[in-house]
């Protein structure tokens, strides 16, 4: 069965108008003779979107009980057998309650494009996982619901809908964004003009990046001398490796070098050295255990080694896995006699020539808010 089509409408922030999009685009395939359904439908009580849905077929949401409280959720099964040509299917980065056939709705939309069923979905530049660190640093607020950023360069279409930051500030301060009782809050926390002004930009790099990796081979080589470079530049691929801790902070290193590694089009892999025969602590086992998630997310390989050099170790992992650069965190400071001894990263560039050193700064501790 061929797979459906799947295209994703991304903005930077809540209210540009991502929904009202998708579903102009579905009324128009439902007015070409499409059978075009809607599946999970979030207006925000806003009547322009609302309006737009109107004489699009919709699949009822189905109820699902949770901590004593009824949420309306995508009924998938309905979905399925219902099997339309396209469904709509509103913010991609949900998190579905406990007890459903998954935990995210990313998933449940590829379930629907693997039957066979295009799909329409809409999400904001902040939900990407790899950001996670960056939009919290930048807004003070940590996002809670995020996706891997896989499913966005994997979809076949990514259109951002584009607005000015005055403009959505705008449309907030009209009521057309949230109640009025959350206007003012948001206008002095996560709407504040640099915020949107910043998330713009990460938006347009963010599509502008997913452009030029979508290019076919046929944009991009045009000659059979196009062709021996190509061959040449996978040859000589750039590969990362970030070095980490069993602390929370090598959760960031982890984000920002795989930013990097999907700039340079290149694969990461995440090293965690140990000392031989030591014994993780509780917490140590769980930031492991959210490290090897996050790399699972990521589409990163997290390699654990064991060696008193850590230097020594990660230039052999290095020199075995063809890595060109070496991303670590801030080293401690050094006391005593070992002060007069080498850094971390002046061993790695002894031990480890030929490779980039790249040392990602420590922020501050980010504030406990969360959206």
């Amino acid at each position: 069965m061929t797979r459906g089509h799947y295209k994703v409408f991304l903005g930077m922030a809540a209210g540009v108008g991502k929904t009202y999009r998708m579903l102009q685009e579905g009324r128009a395939a439902k007015q070409a003779g499409r059978d075009v359904v809607i599946g999970y439908l979030e207006p925000h009580r806003r009547a322009e979107t609302l309006a737009q849905a109107d004489g699009v077929d919709t699949i009822p949401r189905r109820s699902v009980e949770y901590r004593g409280s009824m949420l309306e959720e995508l009924d998938l099964p309905a979905v399925l057998k219902r099997e339309p040509e396209l469904c709509l299917i509103d913010e991609l980065a949900h998190t579905n309650p406990p007890g459903l056939e998954h935990q995210k709705r990313y998933e449940d939309i590829d379930d629907v494009l693997s039957a066979g069923t295009d799909v329409f979905s809409t999400v904001n530049v902040q939900h990407l996982e790899s950001l996670n660190d960056q939009i919290a640093e930048m807004t003070g607020v940590r996002v809670r619901e995020t996706f891997p950023d896989q499913v966005l360069t994997s979809a076949d279409e990514v259109v951002l809908i584009d607005l000015t930051p005055e403009a959505l500030i705008q449309r907030l301060r009209e009521g057309k964004v949230y109640p009025p009782e959350r206007i003012e809050s948001a206008l002095t926390n996560f709407f504040r003009f640099e915020n949107l002004a910043t998330l713009r930009e990460i938006a347009l790099r963010q599509v502008a990046e997913d452009v030029g990796g979508k290019r076919p081979r046929s944009e991009r080589l045009g000659t059979r001398d196009d062709l021996i470079v190509d061959d040449a530049a996978q040859a000589v691929a750039e590969r990362v490796l970030a070095l980490v801790s069993a602390r929370p902070r090598s959760q960031r290193l982890v984000r920002r070098a795989w930013r990097s590694a999907q700039r340079l089009q290149a694969e990461l892999d995440v090293l965690h050295v140990r000392k031989p025969g030591s014994k993780p602590n509780d917490e140590q086992l769980e930031q492991l255990d959210s490290l090897r998630r996050l790399a699972s997310v990521l589409g990163a390989h997290l390699l654990i080694e064991e060696g008193d050099d850590v230097a020594a170790v990660t230039a052999r992992v290095a020199a075995e896995r063809g890595t060109t650069y070496v991303m670590i965190g801030e080293p401690r400071s050094m006391r005593g006699l070992r002060r007069f001894g080498e850094s971390l990263p002046e061993r790695l560039l002894r031990k480890a020539p030929g490779v980039d050193i790249r040392i990602v700064s420590n922020r501050a501790r980010l504030p406990e808010r969360t959206e």
